[in-house]
């Protein structure tokens, strides 16, 4: 198991700063799928809308993820159709329960690892899945994440903590 100390925070909704660096992190959400989308099914494979709401969660805590979580979604969706509509309310529940799981588990542990991300990358997936196929009744289409987006929960876990061993260690 691979664990790095960092120096991490938890921001406020009072503090300017949480909606600075949220900005930042959607900022991130929108610009990764639109590169991603340039690969044929890019972001069904790798999941890029995630990433940023995990890495925000991790570093600066559950309310700069949970920002990120819901305005991604919402903007890349206003801005260029994708996710479409009918999608919105399964990547939003994906992105809330990873922005939280994350948030909750770093917080409460004091650290990144591999363990940890994953953790929280499966809780979203898991429940998320269970979200999706409720919602649309479709068990084939809310596996969608397993069946493709294998390499995508890779890029999530190991991005996101080699981004806050390697980069945002201050």
């Amino acid at each position: 198991m691979n664990t790095t100390s960092v120096k991490l925070y938890s921001l406020n909704y009072g503090q300017a700063k949480t909606y600075a660096v949220a900005a930042l992190f959607v900022l991130g959400n929108i610009a990764l799928p639109q590169l991603c989308h340039l690969l044929p099914q890019g972001g069904q494979i790798l999941l890029p809308i995630y990433f940023f709401t995990l890495l925000g969660a991790c570093k600066y805590g559950w309310k700069v993820g949970l920002l990120t979580a819901v305005a991604s979604p919402l903007a890349n969706s206003l801005m260029f159709g994708m996710p479409a509509a009918a999608a919105l309310p399964a990547i939003l529940a994906k992105s809330v329960l990873l922005a939280v799981a994350a948030g909750y588990a770093v917080a409460r542990y004091r650290k990144v690892s591999l363990l940890l991300l994953a953790g929280a990358v499966l809780f979203s997936q898991i429940l998320g899945t269970a979200f999706e196929w409720a919602v649309t009744g479709s068990l084939y289409g809310a596996l969608q994440d397993f069946r493709m987006g294998v390499p995508g929960i890779m890029l999530q876990i190991f991005g996101c903590w080699a981004a806050v061993k390697y980069l945002l260690r201050k």
